[in-house]
């Protein structure tokens, strides 16, 4: 699990000589033109050394690479670490640099680190990227072994910068870097804990203690008021199992002058068996980020709840464990929605999109007018953008556009796919107001999946996004962690605080 580097300050930089904080390393980061400049490093021997690796092909400067350089006493640290920025400086790289400072101190076991920002790069900006990346490098799974090895921890970072700043500026600017990481990291603690340690009732708990902490509003109906009220879809979705489903509703009024009222709407199935349709056994493990997209909406939470913009939200997690039993719901059954409409169901592994137009219309009838939806929601979304971006099916482009640029500011990869009438139309039931799944989920499976959703959007502006392939990872990969990635936390965080991030 995340911790919370205790200690991060910010100082004028004089040179490398200059270690007044104890120190046990110093980030260096170099884009590829300022490697080939001579006397980077300022000590003839380290040059000497940095200048041999880059001419055997070993660090070329490009975004990615670390090195740990030995000092051998000729410097007031253990080691330099020389980062790559690629071409140029850019928040992205500057944040990938200091992830992987942060891993290599935690492999050195190393609690001090000191980082020099990059000449000519904005310093606000530059302490921002580097606090974010430097917390989101010390993530690690939580372990639960019987005699589990005390972790290394980094403790303590200090900012070297050329020249003063304004303190109370580059502050807060450290403060609203660290809500995002600790955001990010919330929600992969979340998303990781396994399914005996997470069902929807637990799920429950933890929004409660969120919402008790930073004061939101905070409504959890039970399974019994879930079907009092019609939600008949997330009573099939959960009927299954014995731990019986939640509908989690928190809301926050930033701007109570304002009418606009934004819904955040995460798929919360804490495991997914499929059901009747059964998944194959192989890789079901990672069934324990289904719930991601309410993880990501709980992690975003946690950032408003800290910088606390502008703006009204209501965030509604239906949340229900997708089992397999003499009470789980079928292919062929007819559920009727909260809204009204009707669903036949053809797959009972196509689950997170009915319980997710459930809390669309429920967040609709809590105020909102405007619409995001998150969710672990298809497999197929692999099939078209690996696990490199999510996915993202709108109603309207124009309400799109921000949340694109907020992901590109945010360093996340999101890619806008197709909403076109043919597909809409392959989604028409014989016998209901509309089928869960298509003959086949190979063909336009991630847009089809999100337009089901959509549906029930009806006319509000809507935006859907499948993290089927970027919230849980096999292996770690660039910046991200193995196991969950608590992705689009960063891109919510920088739509909903805009002003206070930049």
């Amino acid at each position: 699990m995340f911790a919370k580097i205790t200690d991060i300050t910010t100082r004028v930089y004089t040179s490398l000589l200059d270690n007044t904080e104890g120190a046990d390393a110093i980030l260096v980061c170099l884009t590829e033109s300022e490697l080939r400049q001579d006397g980077v490093l300022g000590q003839p021997q380290l040059d000497q050394a940095l200048e041999r690796m880059r001419a055997k092909g070993l660090f070329t400067g490009v975004s990615g690479e670390l090195e740990a350089l030995p000092t051998h006493g000729l410097l007031p640290y253990a080691y330099v670490l020389v980062a790559g920025l690629g071409p140029a400086a850019t928040r992205d790289t500057l944040r990938a640099a200091a992830v992987f400072a942060a891993r290599k101190m935690l492999a050195l076991q190393f609690e001090r680190l000191a980082l020099k920002l990059p000449s000519g790069f904005d310093t606000r900006s530059g302490a921002s990227a580097l606090t974010e990346g430097l917390l989101l490098g010390t993530y690690r799974i939580a372990a639960y072994r019987k005699n589990e090895p005390v972790r290394a921890e980094l403790r303590q970072a200090v900012l070297l910068t050329e020249a003063a700043a304004d303190a109370a500026l580059l502050a807060s600017a450290v403060a609203a870097a660290e809500a995002v990481a600790e955001g990010t990291n919330y929600a992969r603690d979340l998303t990781n804990l396994p399914g005996n340690k997470l069902v929807p009732a637990s799920l429950a708990e933890e929004a409660i203690k969120l919402a008790q902490h930073y004061g939101f509003a905070i409504e959890v109906l039970d399974e019994h008021e879930i079907a009092a009220r019609g939600m008949g879809g997330l009573i099939a979705v959960g009927g299954g199992s014995v731990h019986p489903p939640r509908m989690i509703t928190l809301r926050y009024t930033g701007d109570p002058d304002s009418a606009n009222v934004l819904g955040l709407v995460g798929k919360g199935v804490t495991f997914d068996t499929g059901g009747i349709s059964m998944k194959k056994p192989d890789g079901m493990e990672e069934m324990i980020s289904d719930m991601g997209g309410a993880a990501t909406l709980l992690g975003a939470l946690h950032v408003v709840g800290q910088l606390k913009p502008k703006v009204n939200m209501v965030v509604v997690i239906p949340a229900a464990e997708n089992m397999t039993s003499g009470t789980a719901y079928r292919p062929g059954d007819i559920v009727t929605m909260l809204s009204g409409h009707s669903v036949e169901v053809l797959n009972t592994d196509a689950e997170g999109r009915i319980i997710l137009a459930e809390g669309i219309t429920y967040a609709k009838a809590q105020g909102a007018n405007r619409l995001i939806d998150v969710a672990t929601l298809t497999g197929a979304i692999l099939v078209s953008l690996a696990d490199i971006a999510t996915g993202a099916v709108t109603n309207d482009d124009e309400f799109i556009k921000p949340l694109l640029q907020a992901a590109a500011n945010a360093g996340e990869k999101v890619w806008q796919l197709p909403n076109y009438p043919e597909y809409r139309a392959m989604l028409k039931s014989d016998v209901a107001d509309i089928k869960n799944a298509t003959s086949s989920d190979r063909w336009a499976g991630a847009i089809t999946a999100g337009l089901f959703i959509g549906y029930f959007a009806e006319e509000t502006p809507w935006i859907h996004l499948d993290t089927g392939g970027t919230a849980w990872l096999w292996s770690a990969k660039g910046i991200e962690p193995k196991g969950a990635t608590g992705v689009m936390v960063r891109t919510l965080a920088a739509y909903l605080c805009d002003e206070l991030l930049t």
